[in-house]
């Protein structure tokens, strides 16, 4: 057996008869346990946070999305379609229009929001009516809206109210200066037909409409269109798909998948977790320093111990390593107990929902390996750091007592 691991292992589980240096070393075992617990438990939830928060926006979020590289609307030609269907991969897709609009009902006026116009195809690229709170989906052949329910207690407009139309205002196209106000915008009425609920950004946003009431508000030729969403097959091998679908328009639009489309998110929602690391990995550098202590106390009580090694033949390198190995082996078991007692806890919750956010919302978390890697790197090389700066008060230790 490796002479230094053996005596490293026997310092490490065997009492000292100095109680001060039991305590010492009991604390530094509980800082690293701790440490690795905590670390874990908290990544495990901002991981689980994460997936709950983008689970409501990539619900509703295709799979890839065609938009213009310039400009708001680009040509979908018949040829282009026809090329555009023969696409392996490509399950199904939809056709829509958007552009800003000003909402009024009853005097009362959202300036901010969006109309969406898609067609027949657009549920089965997304399924927004799963997300309906009242009402049904709308109808392309009647003037039917959708809107979302932030919209809806904004201008205090229920469902069906077929007294009561939604007016929908968007400025001409064109040049020039405008005389007459009341020809500055085109405008259009509907019905609403049905409230979604999605999520806050979503719910004030969005009024759907038919793809032919859009195409008409905004006087856009028949071709023209703002965007197109896709739904991919299963087996589908999205980089193939990208590339047909750059040749089919001849590289004159972007397109993106719900990473993406959703690219502010992911960027706040990592920098997040990335400042909740370096935070807990700052408290574990504090943590971590009692490891070093206890390393520097254990040499310091072991002076006889080392001197007897060195006069029997081990050379510096040789007992620095004894104490290394101890500070290591220390870092080692409790980072594991405290990743053990972490995965424990975070199965329990995810099994029976020990810790709740409303009395019928469990608090998300996620299990990830990648996580468990973190935190256990983490742990080890700040333990072997300080498992290093401990062991080399050994040639002092020497130089003292020679």
């Amino acid at each position: 057996m490796n002479f230094s691991y053996y005596i490293a292992k026997r310092y490490l589980f065997t009492k000292s008869k100095n109680n001060a240096i039991n305590i010492i070393t009991i604390i530094a075992s509980v800082g690293v346990f701790a440490g690795a617990l905590a670390l874990f438990i908290v990544l495990s939830g901002f991981s689980g946070l994460k997936e709950f928060s983008l689970s409501f926006s990539n619900k509703y979020d295709p799979d890839l999305k065609i938009l213009p590289k310039t400009g708001k609307y680009f040509t979908y030609s018949e040829e282009q379609q026809e090329k555009f269907q023969q696409i392996n991969g490509i399950k199904v897709s939809s056709k829509i229009i958007e552009e800003r609009v000003l909402l009024n009902f009853n005097n009362k006026n959202i300036p901010s929001s969006y109309i969406k116009g898609v067609d027949e195809n657009y549920l089965n690229v997304n399924p927004v009516d799963s997300a309906l709170l009242a009402g049904v989906w709308l109808h392309q052949d009647e003037r039917q809206i959708v809107i979302g329910n932030g919209i809806s207690r904004r201008l205090s407009i229920g469902v069906a109210g077929y007294g009561d139309l939604l007016k929908i205002f968007v400025p001409k196209p064109g040049k020039g200066q405008v005389t007459n106000p009341n020809d500055a915008f085109n405008t259009t009425s509907g019905t609403v037909i049905g409230i979604y609920s999605i999520n806050e950004e979503l719910d004030n946003k969005y009024v759907y409409a038919p793809f032919n009431l859009a195409q008409n508000l905004l006087e856009l030729k028949e071709n023209e269109i703002s965007a197109i969403e896709i739904s991919l097959t299963p087996e589908a091998n999205e980089d193939d798909v990208r590339e047909a679908i750059q040749n089919v328009f001849q590289q004159n639009v972007i397109i993106k998948d719900r990473i993406q489309l959703n690219d502010k998110l992911y960027k706040m929602l990592n920098t997040e977790n990335l400042a909740v690391y370096l935070i807990f990995t700052l408290i574990l550098i504090i943590a971590l320093f009692n490891v070093g202590g206890a390393i520097v106390m254990a040499i310091l009580d072991k002076q006889q111990n080392i001197k007897t090694l060195y006069n029997l033949g081990a050379n510096i390198h040789q007992i620095r390593r004894v104490f290394f190995l101890q500070g290591t082996l220390l870092t080692f078991f409790g980072g594991i107990l405290g990743l053990a007692i972490a995965c424990i806890i975070i199965l329990l919750q995810q099994q029976f929902s020990l810790v709740m956010i409303t009395p019928s919302l469990p608090y998300p978390v996620l299990f990830e390996a990648k996580n468990l890697m973190i935190v256990f790197l983490t742990i080890m090389s700040l333990g072997l750091l300080a498992s290093y700066i401990g062991s080399t008060r050994i040639k002092k230790v020497i130089e003292i007592n020679p």
